[in-house]
């Protein structure tokens, strides 16, 4: 913001970010970006705000007449219930990451797995009849599920822990096996030999869980000899922009994806539903160092 050169006003408009914790976000810096170049009077904030807070924000949100904002964890799927519709793919997925408002009717998308198709088609080409392996079941990774069955891949298997959303993942990949032609399946991740064996036969592997994260940045749910030469590797964690993931599938000679061309992506997505316009991507990509 301290090189902002359209200063605010009384007609600058607000876009935000509702998540907890949020203040390592890259998507000021690439919303921001994008509005300077294009010369719009808007400024793009990001609020601690959880599941406790999120009804107040929304209303206050929506009273204020702000145009649209994202949220990410924990609220995701909280926010569905304060909204007035959802769009097809959320539906699927029961997430959302975008909201728009269009003159106090609220609509939730998620655009996480556009982000993630636009990602993995930029750097290894089309996803249509691949075999996708996908860490995790949390919101991201619903939307990511959804979405790339929406979009063609043939056959996705999903790994997560038997835990306490378990049965929620579950009703997720079977709604999404019956309601799409992918073959979607649920899997124990502590089923090493499981995991080992459909890896073997993927194309791309994605992390969507925060493992590997810092400052956890020593994690990783896969082990270097379960990876194979050619293998799409993605990891949704950006921070660091190197995960282990990525480190050890780079000695493998995977294709690797940084989790930041999904950001970049699915924050392309969401200027496109609030503003209309495409976002400057060339521009944004030095601003983040793609």
């Amino acid at each position: 913001m301290a090189d902002r050169k359209i200063p605010i006003t009384g007609h600058t408009e607000l876009i935000t970010l509702l998540a907890t914790p949020i203040r390592h976000s890259l998507s000021p810096t690439i919303h921001n970006a994008a509005f300077e170049k294009l010369g719009m009077d808007k400024v793009y904030l990001v609020f601690e705000v959880g599941q406790d807070g999120l009804e107040d924000a929304v209303k206050g949100l929506k009273a204020m007449q702000v145009r649209g904002w994202n949220v990410s964890m924990p609220n995701k799927t909280a926010i569905i219930q304060y909204l007035d519709q959802v769009s097809p793919v959320t539906k699927l997925c029961g997430a959302v990451n975008t909201v728009v408002n269009d003159n106090g009717v609220l609509t939730g998308t998620s655009t996480d797995g556009t982000g993630w198709v636009h990602a993995i088609e930029e750097n290894s080409g089309s996803i249509k009849g691949k075999k996708v392996v996908l860490l995790g079941a949390g919101g991201a990774a619903i939307a990511i599920l959804a979405q790339a069955a929406l979009d063609g891949a043939s056959e996705i298997a999903v790994f997560n822990k038997k835990d306490a959303f378990w049965d929620r993942a579950m009703e997720k990949v079977q709604l999404i096996d019956q309601e799409t032609d992918c073959h979607v399946t649920l899997h124990d991740i502590d089923d090493q030999a499981d995991l080992k064996a459909c890896i073997e036969a993927a194309d791309i592997l994605t992390n969507a869980t925060s493992v590997g994260m810092k400052p956890h940045e020593d994690t990783c749910l896969v082990e270097e000899e379960d990876l194979h030469e050619g293998l799409v590797v993605m990891d949704c964690v950006y921070n660091p922009k190197d995960t282990l993931l990525l480190k050890r599938a780079k000695k493998k000679g995977c294709i690797c994806v940084s989790g930041i061309y999904m950001m970049l992506y699915q924050g392309a997505a969401s200027f496109k539903l609030w503003t209309g316009e495409d976002m400057p991507l060339d521009y944004v990509r030095e601003k983040i160092g793609l």
